[in-house]
């Protein structure tokens, strides 16, 4: 620890004070602070600066510090990756007449789309109900009866758009119904 003597320069500790030595006791010292104010503190308050060589920067190299700071603060950050919402699978109806009845049977072929009809009309009347925003309906490929029959169904009801289904899932046998929820 150095010796402080009237006319040094010091720093007051915990402040940003700095200043010369006017007077000194034992216990205290009095300094000009560089604003030109007489301030009192205790000796273990202060700490005498050795150097009053300060190195002052330039005002270039003040830009030039503040510029690379400008910057780094600029670089973009890692992307914050956000979990993926999981949306539900659509709802799936597949109105092969196998997948509807055990045996085909005795059955005409009229007989046949109308149980495929009420089956496609009571899954589309749930999935309304449930608010199920797109049912897939499988209708296979045929001579497309089912399908021309499926497109009259669904052109009744007013809060649902038809297109035709993923072509890589499912081929030319089906068709996508999104239902509006609030059809205005």
């Amino acid at each position: 620890m150095s010796v402080i003597n009237v006319g040094d320069t010091v720093s007051v500790l915990d402040e940003p004070i700095t200043g010369k030595v006017l007077t000194k006791t034992n216990e205290e010292v009095t300094i000009e602070t560089e604003d030109g104010f007489d301030l009192t503190f205790f000796m273990h308050e202060v700490v005498k600066i050795e150097s009053e060589n300060l190195i002052v920067p330039s005002y270039e190299d003040v830009h030039k510090n503040l510029q690379e700071k400008e910057n780094f603060k600029k670089r973009p950050k890692r992307p914050i990756s956000k979990p993926k919402v999981k949306e539900a699978p659509p709802m799936e109806v597949d109105l092969h007449i196998d997948k509807l009845v055990k045996s085909t049977k005795g059955m005409a072929n009229h007989d046949m789309v109308t149980l495929q009809l009420d089956t496609a009309k009571r899954q589309l009347d749930f999935a309304i109900r449930k608010r199920i925003p797109k049912v897939v309906f499988i209708h296979g490929v045929g001579q497309g009866v089912l399908k021309e029959e499926l497109k009259y169904l669904f052109g009744r009801y007013d809060n649902v758009r038809i297109s035709d289904g993923d072509y890589k899932k499912y081929g030319l046998g089906a068709m996508e119904v999104y239902i509006i929820q609030n059809p205005r």
